[in-house]
């Protein structure tokens, strides 16, 4: 089994059924308590759980749609009023899962524009307004947190072409590296980064720096990064050597 995989059961099955010991474990994944305690350290290390003695325990993370919409409002809402401005009349627009990606498209009501996404409550929000010409992606629902994923949302990405991307994330690490804690939606963000010419990635001051085991990609993969905190050295220099452009709310 691919640590990959392994990463994502290890915390499902803390998420799901609360702290667990390596032997459980490694029992349940058919490796050896060596590999577990590895893969517990590297989540720990991402900051997806805790290790504690003789096992480990999940940190928050994935949470359903709806609680983290509640989160951050004002901030999400000042990012997406400065991405909006980004957007013409008659362009195509891409508009990734996730809270601030719908509070960008609460920004887009009355535009003459065309709207493709896999977020269902972008959907929600878009479908009765007759100004935007609106594309639902096809795919497998997850429930919880309102997103189309799976071969064929990718597979419906590859048939279509965007002016611009609106990218969410988990976080951003110190080299500008934008990652995910859900590994499922990764090849479909992915799929979006090549099927847009330009990229915006929507990071609020949470995601710098932020968690997530899987890499979506790198810098040279961003046009330009709208969030609403000074990035550290590091990861400031990694966009600017990119050449991404910064735009602070």
């Amino acid at each position: 089994m691919l640590a990959e995989r392994r990463h994502q059961l290890i915390l499902r099955a803390l998420r799901s059924g609360g702290p667990a010991a390596v032997t459980d474990l490694s029992e349940q994944l058919g490796v050896s308590p060596a590999t577990v305690r590895r893969d517990l350290l590297k989540l720990e290390e991402e900051g997806l759980l805790t290790r504690v003695h003789g096992g480990a325990v999940a940190e928050e993370g994935d949470q359903p749609f709806a609680e983290v919409a509640e989160v951050r409002v004002a901030e999400k809402d000042a990012i997406a009023a400065r991405a909006a401005g980004l957007v013409e009349d008659g362009q195509s627009v891409l508009l990734d899962i996730g809270t601030t990606a719908y509070r960008l498209a609460r920004q887009l009501h009355g535009r003459r524009i065309t709207v493709i996404t896999s977020n269902l409550v972008v959907y929600e929000e878009l479908v009765d307004d007759e100004a935007i010409e609106l594309v639902l992606l096809g795919g497998m629902v997850r429930r919880e947190y309102r997103s189309l994923v799976g071969f064929l949302t990718e597979d419906n990405l590859r048939q279509l072409h965007a002016d611009w991307l609106f990218l969410g994330t988990s976080g951003v690490r110190p080299g500008g590296q934008v990652m995910d804690t859900t590994v499922v939606e990764v090849p479909v963000k992915r799929a979006m980064i090549k099927a847009a010419d330009r990229v915006v990635l929507l990071a609020d001051r949470a995601k710098f720096p932020g968690t997530g085991m899987a890499k979506v990609c790198g810098p040279e993969d961003l046009d330009v990064v709208v969030t609403n905190a000074p990035a550290d050295a590091g990861t400031r220099a990694a966009l600017e050597e990119a050449g991404v452009r910064v735009v602070l709310t």
